[in-house]
Protein backbone atom coordinates (compact mmCIF):
# COMPACT_ATOMS: atom_id res chain seq x y z
CA UNK A 1 0.00 0.00 0.00
CA UNK A 2 2.73 2.35 0.91
CA UNK A 3 4.06 1.94 -2.96
CA UNK A 4 0.74 2.85 -4.66
CA UNK A 5 -0.69 5.74 -2.09
CA UNK A 6 2.72 7.12 -2.81
CA UNK A 7 1.72 7.95 -6.78
CA UNK A 8 -1.38 9.70 -6.06
CA UNK A 9 -0.90 13.22 -5.90
CA UNK A 10 -1.95 15.22 -3.09
CA UNK A 11 -2.62 12.42 -0.66
CA UNK A 12 -0.18 11.97 2.05
CA UNK A 13 0.87 8.54 4.13
CA UNK A 14 1.46 8.46 8.07
CA UNK A 15 3.22 5.12 9.56
CA UNK A 16 2.90 5.53 13.12
CA UNK A 17 5.16 3.44 15.11
CA UNK A 18 2.75 2.37 18.05
CA UNK A 19 -0.61 2.57 19.63
CA UNK A 20 -0.08 6.28 20.80
CA UNK A 21 1.59 7.31 17.34
CA UNK A 22 -1.55 6.25 15.84
CA UNK A 23 -4.19 8.01 17.81
CA UNK A 24 -1.79 11.41 17.15
CA UNK A 25 -1.31 11.40 13.87
CA UNK A 26 -5.14 10.42 13.42
CA UNK A 27 -5.53 13.48 14.69
CA UNK A 28 -2.52 15.64 12.19
CA UNK A 29 -5.07 13.49 9.34
CA UNK A 30 -7.93 14.87 10.34
CA UNK A 31 -6.78 18.53 10.61
CA UNK A 32 -5.48 18.56 6.75
CA UNK A 33 -7.33 19.69 3.85
CA UNK A 34 -6.33 17.26 1.40
CA UNK A 35 -6.60 12.60 1.82
CA UNK A 36 -3.97 11.12 4.20
CA UNK A 37 -4.00 7.60 4.55
CA UNK A 38 -2.68 6.11 7.98
CA UNK A 39 -1.01 2.99 7.66
CA UNK A 40 -1.50 0.61 10.80
CA UNK A 41 -1.05 -3.22 10.36
CA UNK A 42 -3.12 -6.01 11.92
CA UNK A 43 -2.01 -7.58 14.70
CA UNK A 44 -1.71 -5.79 18.25
CA UNK A 45 0.48 -3.11 18.98
CA UNK A 46 3.30 -3.49 21.01
CA UNK A 47 1.55 -2.30 23.98
CA UNK A 48 2.81 1.43 24.86
CA UNK A 49 0.15 3.62 26.93
CA UNK A 50 -1.84 6.09 25.14
CA UNK A 51 -1.46 9.81 25.86
CA UNK A 52 -4.68 11.38 27.17
CA UNK A 53 -6.60 13.37 24.52
CA UNK A 54 -5.76 13.17 20.74
CA UNK A 55 -3.21 15.70 20.36
CA UNK A 56 -1.71 15.71 16.87
CA UNK A 57 2.11 15.63 16.18
CA UNK A 58 3.91 17.98 13.41
CA UNK A 59 2.56 17.02 9.74
CA UNK A 60 5.30 15.44 7.75
CA UNK A 61 8.07 15.34 10.23
CA UNK A 62 10.08 12.81 12.22
CA UNK A 63 12.33 12.49 14.85
CA UNK A 64 15.73 11.11 16.14
CA UNK A 65 14.74 8.55 18.70
CA UNK A 66 18.29 6.79 19.61
CA UNK A 67 21.52 8.91 18.96
CA UNK A 68 24.42 6.49 17.17
CA UNK A 69 27.11 6.58 15.44
CA UNK A 70 28.23 5.62 12.22
CA UNK A 71 24.88 3.76 10.47
CA UNK A 72 21.49 5.07 10.80
CA UNK A 73 18.21 3.24 10.59
CA UNK A 74 15.12 4.94 9.03
CA UNK A 75 12.35 3.39 10.10
CA UNK A 76 8.91 3.55 9.02
CA UNK A 77 6.03 2.48 11.01
CA UNK A 78 5.78 -0.59 13.89
CA UNK A 79 9.41 -1.78 12.68
CA UNK A 80 10.84 0.63 14.96
CA UNK A 81 10.50 -0.74 17.93
CA UNK A 82 12.58 -3.69 16.29
CA UNK A 83 14.87 -1.42 15.28
CA UNK A 84 15.58 -0.28 18.19
CA UNK A 85 16.49 -3.35 20.59
CA UNK A 86 18.99 -4.32 17.17
CA UNK A 87 20.29 -0.50 16.88
CA UNK A 88 21.27 -0.64 20.53
CA UNK A 89 23.03 -3.55 20.06
CA UNK A 90 24.77 -2.40 17.38
CA UNK A 91 25.55 1.43 18.76
CA UNK A 92 23.23 3.12 15.60
CA UNK A 93 20.82 5.78 15.64
CA UNK A 94 17.27 5.10 15.07
CA UNK A 95 14.77 7.71 13.30
CA UNK A 96 10.89 7.84 13.11
CA UNK A 97 10.24 9.07 9.63
CA UNK A 98 6.67 8.80 10.90
CA UNK A 99 5.54 9.76 7.30
CA UNK A 100 6.14 8.30 3.89
CA UNK A 101 4.66 11.11 2.30
CA UNK A 102 5.72 13.79 2.32
CA UNK A 103 8.91 12.55 3.14
CA UNK A 104 10.71 14.43 5.96
CA UNK A 105 13.61 15.53 3.83
CA UNK A 106 15.21 17.67 6.10
CA UNK A 107 15.59 15.65 9.10
CA UNK A 108 17.03 13.00 6.03
CA UNK A 109 19.21 15.38 4.56
CA UNK A 110 20.25 15.70 8.64
CA UNK A 111 20.74 12.20 9.38
CA UNK A 112 22.54 11.23 5.87
CA UNK A 113 24.86 14.57 6.25
CA UNK A 114 25.97 13.06 10.27
CA UNK A 115 26.02 8.92 9.00
CA UNK A 116 27.92 6.71 6.99
CA UNK A 117 25.31 4.39 5.85
CA UNK A 118 21.49 4.25 6.00
CA UNK A 119 19.30 1.75 6.23
CA UNK A 120 15.25 2.02 5.37
CA UNK A 121 13.25 -0.55 7.18
CA UNK A 122 9.69 -0.53 6.48
CA UNK A 123 6.88 -3.74 6.74
CA UNK A 124 5.66 -3.15 2.85
CA UNK A 125 6.49 -4.18 -0.40
CA UNK A 126 10.51 -2.16 -1.13
CA UNK A 127 9.86 -1.85 -4.07
CA UNK A 128 8.13 1.34 -4.64
CA UNK A 129 7.68 1.21 -0.76
CA UNK A 130 9.26 4.15 1.55
CA UNK A 131 12.45 3.19 1.60
CA UNK A 132 12.64 3.99 -2.33
CA UNK A 133 11.20 7.48 -1.28
CA UNK A 134 14.37 7.97 0.22
CA UNK A 135 16.40 6.76 -1.99
CA UNK A 136 15.17 9.27 -5.10
CA UNK A 137 15.36 11.73 -2.35
CA UNK A 138 19.01 11.72 -1.88
CA UNK A 139 19.75 10.95 -5.34
CA UNK A 140 17.35 14.24 -6.81
CA UNK A 141 20.21 15.75 -4.22
CA UNK A 142 23.22 14.07 -5.51
CA UNK A 143 23.74 12.81 -2.54
CA UNK A 144 25.58 9.23 -2.17
CA UNK A 145 25.56 7.03 0.83
CA UNK A 146 25.62 3.12 1.10
CA UNK A 147 21.84 2.39 1.29
CA UNK A 148 20.25 -0.76 2.51
CA UNK A 149 16.50 -1.25 2.15
CA UNK A 150 14.61 -3.80 4.52
CA UNK A 151 11.03 -4.66 4.43
CA UNK A 152 8.83 -6.76 2.07
CA UNK A 153 10.76 -8.74 -0.89
CA UNK A 154 9.26 -9.02 -4.49
CA UNK A 155 7.40 -12.56 -3.03
CA UNK A 156 3.69 -13.68 -1.95
CA UNK A 157 4.07 -14.02 1.58
CA UNK A 158 1.80 -16.63 3.51
CA UNK A 159 -1.39 -15.09 5.48
CA UNK A 160 -0.53 -15.94 9.15
CA UNK A 161 0.83 -14.54 12.65
CA UNK A 162 2.71 -11.16 11.81
CA UNK A 163 5.20 -11.55 14.19
CA UNK A 164 5.78 -15.04 12.62
CA UNK A 165 5.60 -13.95 9.04
CA UNK A 166 7.62 -10.91 9.85
CA UNK A 167 10.46 -12.94 11.41
CA UNK A 168 10.72 -15.05 8.63
CA UNK A 169 11.33 -12.21 6.61
CA UNK A 170 13.85 -11.11 9.16
CA UNK A 171 11.99 -7.85 10.10
CA UNK A 172 12.61 -8.44 13.80
CA UNK A 173 15.31 -6.99 15.82
CA UNK A 174 17.45 -10.45 15.60
CA UNK A 175 17.01 -10.07 11.35
CA UNK A 176 17.71 -6.44 11.52
CA UNK A 177 20.46 -6.10 13.41
CA UNK A 178 21.59 -9.56 10.94
CA UNK A 179 21.30 -8.01 7.78
CA UNK A 180 22.90 -4.60 9.17
CA UNK A 181 26.12 -6.34 10.60
CA UNK A 182 26.59 -8.11 7.29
Amino acid sequence: DIAYIRCIPNMALACPSDENECRQLLSTAYAQNHPVAVRYPRGAGVGVPTQPGLEGLPYGKGEIRLQGAGVAILAFGTLLHPALEAARKLGITVVNMRWAKPLDVELLLQVAGSHEALVTLEEGAIQGGAGSAVGEALAERGILRPLLHLGLKDVFIEHGDPALLLAAQGLDAAGIEAAISA
